[in-house]
This record gives C-alpha cells, sequence and structure tokens, in this order.
C-alpha cells in the first residue's frame, strides 16, 4: 500500500502520479508567491492538516484558494441568474431541484 504525497503516489522506490479533480497536475511554467500572516491557531491548525495529509502547506493553501475562488465563481453566475430564475417561480434550491429532476 502506497500513499499520495503531493499527488504522487509512492509506493517504495516507485512513483506516478495521480492527481484528484482539484488537485492541478504539474506544469513547467513558473508560480507566483504569496506571503501570509497566520495567527497561532490557524499555523497550528494548517501543520496538523499538513502532517496528517502528508502534504506541503502550499498545497493545501493552493487548494483551499482553488474551493474558494470557484464558490465565488458560482456565487457571481447564481447571483446572475436569480432573476431568471424569480420569473420562472423558482424561489429555493429545492424549487430548482424539484423543476430539473
Amino acid at each position: 500500500m502506497g500513499f499520495i504525497h503531493g499527488g504522487v503516489i509512492v509506493k517504495g522506490s516507485k512513483q506516478r502520479a495521480c492527481y484528484t479533480g482539484l488537485q492541478q497536475p504539474p506544469t513547467e511554467t513558473a508560480m507566483g508567491t504569496l506571503t501570509i500572516r497566520l495567527d497561532d491557531k490557524l499555523e497550528r491548525e494548517l501543520n496538523q492538516l499538513a502532517r496528517k495529509q502528508r502534504r506541503t502547506k502550499s498545497e493545501i493553501a493552493r487548494e483551499m484558494l482553488r474551493r474558494h475562488l470557484l464558490a465565488r465563481r458560482l456565487d457571481d453566475i447564481r447571483a446572475k441568474l436569480r432573476p431568471y430564475a424569480e420569473a420562472a417561480g423558482c424561489v429555493t434550491d429545492e424549487d430548482f431541484f424539484r423543476n430539473i429532476s
């Protein structure tokens, strides 16, 4: 049994790439740098999560930023579609899902 570290399955001396839907495969392009300050509690939690998942803090932060940015984009789309949905009688999520199922 191997373990996943940074998108790579490690089994003894053999490695192969394995990417989840949220991880991006490594690219040849350069990455930017972001420096942030964390309060002590948040830093402890991030360190614990990184150890538990056997990933770097940077990998976890990138994944969380991707998720956050995706959620904001979805919020924007939802806000733009809301008037059309309300005009069609869809006021709640349940209304929407009832109409499409």
